[in-house]
């Protein structure tokens, strides 16, 4: 066993040719990153812009510019912040543990984040946040949104002031860039309902790694986005390569690439591991398993990620549900597994994805995944924002759910930390 265990040693002369291929000053595919590159600037012009596009002030003076209604939404939700409107730690250990809140240890090492999936509308945020006052809810501590970028840029400024929500509230976020194959690009898809195309290739084909970087670059240097959604391993490569540049940009591995098996996760690792920066760091900071992992799946995962040093790096994102249609046979709840892993996996977010099937079967309009591609007009033409609306609530139900099970299992819960405060 020994010997056969040593033939799997990378050879110094393999390392070598990778790396001859890599500074090769004649490799068209580095080449063409290059030069996309230093069209914005080079890395340091990149981040810099970034980072002023990100500041709060910067997003609230473009919203107000453009006039945008949400101006007064942000300053609500930061008054409520500043108030201290949002139910604390202590008061909700409280409302959930009853007599057993002084008594009940809670395991912060292996706290899990509440993460809600998809925010495809900023005034949803204002809904949550309502509700979350009224009934002493925990808002999320990070958020994924699927919505048509270019839309979202002329729809009120919805993506600034998303951006700027997230900064007030004290949570994560990813966006999904429009570069996919729902927008044409891939032969085997006509549209989100021919989802079965996906079998020929999710739908990054041929130039569109490059172009992913460029519409990239433009939404990290104009509104301070840094994280999106990745689907392809092209894009994912592309994703290591533009970090181990100087680009600080980041990003999480969908549900979509199907990583469903402990090798599939240790080839996308080993990956991140080779084109990490000298501190460590890679621009992989969110890995979402397909939804037909398991908990021996995750958990052998977890040692595999500790190894390569990439255990405070790289979080594991973990659907609990799903939406009633178009993804999962239902019913589909994964929360019951989730508290088991969560005792000995660290850092696990809860992806919610769905409400709770019992009461997604009785609605009128269950959440569909496909709702995800629909553009707003079209929702709004249909008059299915009340009822995508009350989907989103529902998967808010539904993570609060999952929160009030980690804690009353002694595993503590990662929320949106600037409106749950911990003293």
């Amino acid at each position: 066993m020994s010997d056969l265990r040593s033939l799997l040693k990378i050879s110094d002369d393999r390392l070598a040719e990778i790396n001859a291929l890599l500074t090769d000053p004649g490799n068209e595919l580095i080449n063409e990153l290059l030069e996309v590159i230093e069209e914005f600037g080079g890395p340091q012009e990149i981040n810099r812009k970034a980072q002023e596009a990100a500041k709060l002030e910067n997003l609230m003076a473009g919203l107000k510019n453009a006039k945008s209604p949400y101006v007064d939404d942000l300053n609500w939700l930061k008054d409520q912040k500043d108030n201290g409107a949002f139910i604390s730690m202590k008061d909700y250990y409280k409302r959930v543990l009853g007599d057993n809140a002084g008594s009940t240890k809670i395991d912060q090492q292996n706290a899990v984040t509440l993460e809600i999936s998809a925010l495809q509308y900023f005034p949803w945020l204002i809904s949550e946040g309502r509700r979350s006052i009224e009934k002493g809810e925990l808002m999320p501590g990070r958020y994924i949104r699927v919505r048509n970028m270019a839309e979202q840029e002329t729809d009120n400024g919805d993506v600034m002031a998303t951006a700027a929500a997230m900064q007030i509230i004290g949570a994560t976020y990813v966006e999904t860039l429009d570069t996919k194959g729902t927008d044409g690009s891939n032969v085997h898809l006509g549209g989100p309902e021919t989802i079965t195309g996906y079998f020929g290739g999710v739908g990054q084909p041929n130039e569109y790694p490059i172009k992913w970087v460029q519409e990239y670059l433009k939404f990290y240097t104009t509104y301070g986005v840094q994280q999106v959604l990745n689907i392809n391993p092209g894009t994912v490569l592309v994703g290591y390569l533009l970090h181990k540049l100087g680009v600080n940009n980041e990003f999480k591995i969908s549900v979509f690439m199907g990583n469903d098996n402990p090798f599939s996760i240790l080839w996308m690792l080993i990956t991140a591991r080779l084109f990490s920066r000298d501190d460590g760091t890679t621009s992989l900071i969110g890995f979402n398993l397909s939804n037909s992992a398991n908990n021996e799946t995750i958990r052998k995962a977890s040692r595999i990620r500790k190894a390569l040093g990439l255990e405070e790096v790289v979080r594991f994102e973990h659907h609990i549900t799903e939406t009633y249609k178009s993804i999962v046979r239902q019913p589909y709840n994964r929360r019951d597994e989730l508290v088991e892993i969560a005792k000995m996996v660290p850092n696990i977010s809860a992806k919610h994805e769905g409400g709770e099937v019992e009461i997604e079967q009785d609605l009128d309009h269950p959440s569909d995944i496909l709702d995800y591609f629909m553009a707003k007009s079209d929702v709004e033409s249909q008059g299915l924002m009340p009822a995508l609306e009350q989907n989103y609530i529902e998967k808010h139900r539904s993570t609060n759910l999952t929160a009030d099970a980690l804690s009353k299992a002694g595993i503590g819960v990662v929320c949106a930390t600037e409106l749950h405060k911990t003293a």
